[in-house]
């Protein structure tokens, strides 16, 4: 067969469990797990894959999935990513009530873009047509959040990184890996719609904790130090440096307080924030953090409060192959209007696909089917077919057009990429934050 007729037979087969791939899809969503602790989600995903004829590792970076479409063979391997945490978002109508959990990110549609993926390339017979492998991978946390909690996964050995991505790397998992690709739900784009966006930013994490001295607050105020007047005094001076953040940098700063205090009637002596510090490049990066670090610092030192800072790797900003989101628009075009698919160029938000996207060819398009904003309580998926039956047919459509004639479109893009990073000074980077 010809790639016309392969890319034919692989949505045919996509097409007919089209039902079966929607299922899966509100199941996951239905059952809202955060970072590091998806069992359910990876138990369900690698059920899934199992039916198929898939062989999965499992328990990668303590919940990740790894399965590939033929044994190791020569050739090109490209890595279909989806990611099984939720956020936390309450106030959504289908929150887990105990944890918080929500898809309001619309994970639970990526993961059915994986399966599908899966599932066309796997019952089409068409693995002996490429020339190279596809390799399923199904990641935790990708929400970098409850910073406490993979703290004390860290304290314990049991991860080195916060990021499910990132811990992957480490651990070696994307060692065979040449390539990668998944796809993201955009915000209030309720029909079939393509996004592709070049670059992100990335992000630093930071917890602070200012340690002040506790005393009753009506009747001996002047014997406290109020660490939560420290915290306010070092927000307000976060504020006073937005003025200096050059626009071409995308510079956000955007702090939240964990722990504000103890009780009413007595003095905060000890109240927490945690924040991001994010940016276009990392030299962006480095030099807003050191000025949020003095601002924090001068609102301890105004009250006499003791400033803890604790910077942490976040994730690193995106970068995407022109070539390879070509590859993805065009065949976008077989099903999606022309004012549909979207150059979006940058976008502020952030994702560990950047740092896999400094060690290979990775792309990260958007995709429609959903309304409301992310990470808010009106994100819904109204139409499953556009949020994952449309990409899945895309997204295998450009693997064949990657791995089909001898892998030949594959091996130019993989010619012409420039690493940002080995893996070595890669780790290094990250391991520089950890102070």
């Amino acid at each position: 067969m010809n790639i016309v007729e392969l890319k034919n037979l692989v949505c045919q087969v996509i097409d007919k469990h089209a039902d079966k791939i929607i299922t899966y899809a509100q199941q996951v969503e239905a059952h809202p797990e955060l970072g590091f602790k998806e069992t359910k989600t990876a138990r369900l995903t690698a059920d899934f894959l199992a039916d198929l004829g898939y062989s999965c590792q499992e328990g990668l970076a303590l919940t990740g999935i790894k399965a590939r479409l033929k044994p190791d063979t020569e050739g090109p391997n490209i890595a279909i990513l989806g990611e099984l945490d939720a956020v936390i978002c309450p106030d959504s109508a289908k929150a887990d009530p105990y944890t918080g959990a929500a898809h309001t990110c619309g994970h639970h549609v990526q993961l059915g873009v994986l399966v599908g993926t899966a599932l066309g390339l796997k019952i089409a017979g068409i693995a002996d047509a490429l020339h190279g492998n596809v390799t399923f991978m199904a990641v935790p946390a990708e929400e970098y959040i409850e910073i406490a909690y993979r703290q004390k996964l860290r304290d314990e050995g049991k991860i080195h990184f916060l990021g499910g991505k990132q811990e992957l790397i480490y651990r070696g998992e994307f060692d065979d890996i040449d390539m990668a690709m998944m796809v993201h739900s955009a915000k209030n784009a309720p029909k079939a719609s393509i996004s592709i966006g070049q670059s992100s930013n990335g992000f630093i994490g930071k917890t602070i904790q200012y340690m002040g001295k506790e005393a009753h607050a009506a009747e001996a105020p002047e014997q406290g130090i109020n660490a939560l007047n420290a915290a306010m005094m070092g927000l307000m001076g976060i504020h006073a440096l937005r003025e200096t953040f050059q626009d071409q940098d995308n510079v956000r700063v955007h702090p939240i307080i964990t722990k504000g205090g103890d009780l009413v009637n007595s003095v905060p002596a000890d109240v927490r924030l945690e924040t991001y510090v994010r940016a276009k490049t990392m030299t962006a990066i480095d030099a807003t953090h050191q000025k949020v670090d003095r601002a924090l610092k001068a609102g301890g030192d105004a009250i006499g409060a003791q400033t803890i800072i604790k910077t942490l790797p976040g994730y690193l900003p995106l970068h995407c192959p022109e070539a390879m989101n070509d590859l993805f628009s065009a065949n976008a075009r077989h099903f999606i209007p022309e004012d549909h698919i979207i150059q979006v160029g940058h976008f502020g938000g952030s994702t560990d696909m950047g740092d896999v996207s400094h060690l290979m060819p990775t792309i990260h398009p958007y995709v429609g089917g959903a309304t409301g904003s992310l990470h808010v309580r009106d994100f819904t998926v109204v139409d499953y077919y556009a949020a994952c039956i449309l990409p899945a047919k895309i997204m295998a459509m450009t693997i064949i057009d990657l791995l089909a004639a001898e892998a030949e479109q594959a091996q130019t893009i993989l010619t012409n990429f420039k690493p940002l990073l080995t893996k070595e000074e890669y780790i290094n980077l990250l391991d520089s934050y950890s102070i």
